[in-house]
């Protein structure tokens, strides 16, 4: 085969080495090859990835190749590196959920996610780290070494997904799949600069489904995450959230610029709870709105619909659900989680059940806020969170376990009123970060979603003024 240049084929999207694989220009094992050789290059730097295994990878890129030489592949990920999070359960492998509490037991199947991608032909040549349990915004774990943020390693890459959003920031290859309850995917992807799709609940199917809980693509470009979404939103019957099957054609994902003529789009600037956005954040998402407004979109302030109280209530639930799993736990094992999840959750010890259904009665709270005051837009824009990426050896921007949550107040509605939202880069401090912009659209509208924010893509690709940042971290060490 005509090789392409080995440096470059670690940052193709998933579309171009399919044609690549399909003209032989170059092959899934020449990939992975270059893969691997930037990911050895890296990540002592970064901590991204889990069970990181180069012989088992090159193998199944050699049987990927030998697929294609037949003219005979499984399907559209044939050969395509992925990542999945250790929180997603891979066949045989232990699911340690980023802490040392958790016995590593192999697991008997794959999970929905990793069960497609293996179907399609995917080369999961990796997964990815994850705070404990999932429960922070930040790459800090019991378990896992701390993960850090390709644009600067002193800051996290966030969480939950900490792993998947480093790794896509760093050009691991294209695909990765994270998970989201509270911001899981798009705070790490708004803090790595890169993108991500939080789909409507059900449209990718999980196992265990939970409240409010989904997974989805982190990737480089729109394009690769619609190309993915071909893949993980087929229907799994083990999620009993599942949407029912629909024949949604997401390459057509680009509907340029156009896309936005004439959309009614909400402007929310204020969360309504927890932290302050900041100054070069609340510059960049102004920024962003005008934009959508030289394209023709109607952009339209929007007053906050969430409150302190509904942020509170699911924070306080949240926190007795850790407190029931940390107390079955033996004494020795508890000892091994992170203290801060510790006091987070044993916090709730006091609580009632009075105080235990007020609380969870906020989830409902915020999904009827949140509809009804989406209702008259056809999408709603936002910051991701109200800072920056923060320290890594932070557990949450805060750094108060009883006040941990104060940064999600743009994100955690959107999984309980289920609606589609997506975070892609609008812009960078004045110190190289990457600053996110939320693009939430109505239920089940997430093909419209991938469409609005490629149109973005598009405008943010020809401003000429477009801020352009420092080169990551990773590509200035030697």
């Amino acid at each position: 085969m005509q090789a392409q240049s080995p440096s470059a084929l670690h940052e193709l999207g998933a579309a171009q080495l399919v044609e690549g694989f399909r003209d032989r220009t170059f092959s899934p094992v020449e990939v992975m090859q270059a893969v691997l050789g930037h990911v050895e290059r890296w990540e002592q730097h970064l901590n991204a990835l889990y069970l990181l295994r180069p012989d088992i990878a090159l193998e199944e890129a050699r049987r990927s190749e030998a697929r294609w030489m037949k003219g005979a592949p499984l399907g559209v990920l044939d050969g395509v590196p992925v990542t999945i999070k250790d929180n997603i359960a891979t066949r045989g492998d232990p699911t340690p959920l980023g802490t040392r509490a958790v016995d590593l037991v192999p697991a008997a199947a794959d999970a929905p996610p990793s069960a497609r991608v293996r179907e399609a032909g995917g080369v999961m040549f990796a997964k990815t780290t994850m705070p404990d349990y999932g429960m922070l915004s930040s790459g800090l774990s019991s378990f896992h070494k701390l993960a850090r943020n390709p644009w600067d390693f002193t800051r996290t890459p966030g969480g939950s997904s900490s792993g998947a959003g480093a790794a896509a920031a760093a050009g691991y290859g294209p695909l990765h799949i994270g998970t989201d309850i509270g911001g899981s995917l798009r705070l790490p992807a708004g803090w790595c600069g890169i993108f991500t799709l939080k789909p409507s609940l059900g449209r990718v199917p999980i196992d265990p489904p939970y409240m409010g809980r989904a997974a989805g693509p982190m990737t480089r470009t729109v394009a690769d995450a619609a190309w993915f979404m071909q893949v993980l939103s087929r229907p799994d019957a083990r999620d009993s959230m599942n949407l029912p099957p629909q024949d949604i054609d997401w390459l057509s994902f680009d509907q340029g610029a156009d896309k936005l003529k004439g959309l009614r789009i909400g402007l929310l600037m204020e969360a309504g709870c927890g932290l302050p956005v900041e100054p070069e954040v609340r510059a960049a998402i102004e920024k962003a709105a005008r934009l959508f407004e030289q394209a023709g979109a109607i952009v339209t302030p929007m007053k906050p619909f969430m409150t302190q109280t509904m942020l509170e209530g699911m924070d306080h639930f949240w926190r007795m659900r850790s407190y029931i799993d940390m107390k079955a736990l033996p004494a020795q094992k508890k000892a091994s989680v992170l203290p801060y999840i510790q006091q987070w959750g044993d916090s709730a010890a006091g609580m009632d059940g009075e105080a235990v259904f007020r609380a969870f009665s906020q989830f409902h709270a915020t999904r009827v806020a949140a509809v009804a005051a989406c209702s008259q837009f056809d999408y709603v824009i936002s910051p991701v969170s109200p800072m920056p990426a923060f320290p890594a050896e932070l557990p949450s921007p805060t750094n108060d376990p009883l006040h941990g949550l104060e940064h999600i107040g743009f994100t955690v509605p959107f999984n309980m009123s289920e609606q589609p939202a997506a975070s892609i880069n609008c812009g960078y401090t004045s110190g190289g970060l990457p600053i996110g912009l939320q693009i939430a659209g109505q239920r089940f509208d997430d093909l419209g979603v991938l469409q609005v924010s490629r149109a973005f893509e598009l405008i943010r690709e020809g401003q000429r003024a477009w801020p352009q940042p420092p080169s990551p971290a990773l590509r200035d060490v030697d």
